[in-house]
C-alpha cells in the first residue's frame, strides 16, 4: 500500500497466484508448529508452492516509485547474507517454532542446523547463496530473475511440483483501489478482494457499537461467524459492511519526511521444505495454508490470485497524521491490525502504546486473549466466551503489528511491536 505524498493512496498486488496446472502426484505434507500454547498445522512439499510474484512485484515498485538504483538497496543484504548474521533470540525462538519444517530436507537442515543443532542465539548464519541471489538482481535487475534463478525454481520443483515455466510468464502485478473505511476521526485504507484481510478487518470495525475491548470481541467473534457461513463468499462480507467508500508473516512500514508513505506486508508462509538449488531460499507453502488455501493439496482453482488475510494499511488522522502499518500472524493479522487501529482511535499520537495494547482473537466461538488487559475485562471476556485461553504474556502468536507514523507538525515516530521483535528506526 503506497501514498506518495500528495497522491493517492493505491495497492500493489504481487501476492501468489495458483499454477495453470496440476501435477498428477504433488508432494504435499503436512508439518506442526509448536507455538507453545497451541499449535497450528501447515502443508509444505514442492506440491504447496504457488506462483511466487515478490520480485517481480518489488522491481515495479522500484521502476515506478523508487529514488535509489536496486544495487544500492541491495547492497545491506547482499553483505548481511555473505558475511552473516547474528542470530537473536527471537529468531531462535522463531526457528525453534518452525523446526519441523526447516529441518524437512538435508538441504535445508545443513543452512539452519549445520551440524545437526538448530542456530543458537549469538551464533553467526550466513547463507552465501542467498547473497549470490541478490548480487544477480543487483547487476542484472529481472533479466537474471527470469533467466538462471527461474530455471533454478522450476528444477527444484520437477519432483512433485506443479510450477511451470508458462506460470512465471503468465504472473502480473496488479494494481488495485483499496478498501476504505472510517474509525472515529481515522480515515483507513485497507487491502482490497481479493485479498480477506481487509474485509475482514474492515466488517469487524462496521460491527463495533462501541471502541471498547468487549465490543471488539464480540465483532471479532461475528465477523468470524460471517466469514464460516458465507463459506469464503467476499462479495457477501463485502455488501455487509455497506459501500467501501463510505464505511468500513514480515512487515515493513516506512513514512519519509516529504510525507510519502508505504506499507509492505510480505510472506513466504513457513516455505515448501526444499531449497532452491544454489539461491538459498525456499519457495513459498501458500498452497499449504488452510486459511490461504482451504481446498487442499489439488482441490484448489487453476490460474487464480489466492486470497490473502495480509493487509498492509496507510491511515489519514483528522487532525492531519499519517500512519502506515500492517502485521504478520496468519490468521491472526485480522484480529491484530482491528486492535491496533481500535488502539490508534483513541490516541493516534501514542504509537508504542497502541502497539503494545493487549490482543485477542476468535476463532469458532474460541477466545484466545493476551492476560494483560485489565482484571475487569478479561472477567468480562471469559463470561462471554466460555471457551477461551488466557496467554500469560504477550506472544508472537497473536501477530507484529509494526507502525510508521509522521505527525501534523512533521514529526515521524514509529513501533516495531515486541511480539516478532519488531523495531523503529528513524534515519
Amino acid at each position: 500500500m503506497v501514498r506518495p505524498f500528495g497522491g493517492q493512496t493505491r495497492l500493489y498486488d504481487f501476492f501468489v497466484q495458483t499454477p495453470l496446472g496440476k501435477t498428477a502426484r504433488p508432494e504435499f505434507f503436512e508439518k506442526h508448529a509448536d507455538f507453545g500454547e497451541t499449535t497450528q498445522a501447515f502443508h509444505i512439499g514442492n506440491g504447496a508452492s504457488a506462483t511466487p510474484g515478490m520480485v517481480p512485484g518489488l522491481f515495479r515498485l522500484h521502476t515506478e516509485l523508487a529514488t535509489l538504483k536496486m544495487a544500492e538497496l541491495l547492497a545491506p543484504a547482499v553483505q548481511a547474507a555473505r558475511a552473516g548474521i547474528v542470530v537473536t533470540a527471537y529468531q531462535h525462538l522463531l526457528s525453534t517454532v518452525v523446526a519441523p519444517i526447516l529441518l524437512a530436507s538435508k538441504d535445508t537442515a545443513n543452512l539452519f542446523a549445520p551440524g545437526g543443532v538448530m542456530v543458537a542465539a549469538g551464533d553467526v548464519l550466513k547463507n552465501p547463496g542467498l547473497a549470490d541471489l541478490f548480487d544477480l538482481l543487483a547487476s542484472h535487475d529481472l533479466a537474471s530473475y527470469d533467466g538462471e534463478v527461474r530455471t533454478a525454481m522450476l528444477a527444484s520443483q520437477e519432483d512433485g511440483g506443479h510450477l511451470t515455466n508458462g506460470d512465471f510468464i503468465a504472473y502480473q502485478t496488479v494494481e488495485r483501489q483499496p478498501l476504505n473505511c472510517k474509525l472515529g476521526g481515522l480515515d483507513i485504507s485497507l487491502n482490497p478482494v481479493p485479498s480477506a484481510g481487509g474485509v475482514l478487518i474492515a466488517h469487524t470495525l462496521f460491527a463495533m457499537p462501541q471502541i471498547t475491548p468487549l465490543d471488539l470481541a464480540h465483532a471479532l467473534d461475528e465477523t468470524d461467524r460471517q466469514r464460516r457461513s458465507s463459506g469464503g463468499d467476499l462479495a457477501k462480507l463485502t455488501a455487509s459492511i455497506g459501500p467501501p467508500s463510505y464505511r468500513g508473516t514480515t512487515h515493513i512500514s516506512v513514512i519519509d519526511a516529504a510525507g510519502d508513505a508505504c506499507a509492505m506486508t510480505l510472506s513466504n508462509g513457513e516455505g515448501n521444505g526444499r531449497l532452491v538449488p544454489g539461491f538459498g531460499f525456499m519457495l513459498n507453502n501458500m498452497l499449504g495454508e488452510s486459511d490461504v488455501n482451504p481446498d487442499g493439496a489439488i482441490g484448489w482453482a487453476v490460474n487464480r490470485r489466492l486470497s490473502s488475510i495480509m493487509c498492509p494499511s496507510i491511515v489519514h488522522a483528522d487532525d492531519g497524521t499519517l500512519i502506515a502499518l500492517g502485521s504478520g500472524g496468519s490468521n491472526r493479522i485480522r484480529s491484530a491490525i482491528a486492535t491496533v487501529l481500535c488502539a490508534l482511535s483513541h490516541d493516534r499520537h501514542d504509537i508504542e502504546a497502541s502497539t503494545r495494547a493487549p490482543r485477542m482473537h476468535i476463532e469458532a466461538g474460541h477466545l484466545d486473549v493476551e492476560g494483560h488487559f485489565a482484571p475487569g475485562v478479561i472477567t468480562a471476556l471469559k463470561a462471554a466466551f466460555n471457551d477461551h485461553r488466557i496467554w500469560p504474556k504477550p506472544s508472537m502468536f497473536f501477530g507484529g503489528c509494526h507502525i510508521a507514523a509522521r505527525l501534523a507538525n512533521g514529526h515521524l515516530t514509529g513501533a516495531g511491536d515486541a511480539r516478532r521483535a519488531g523495531h523503529c528506526v528513524t534515519v
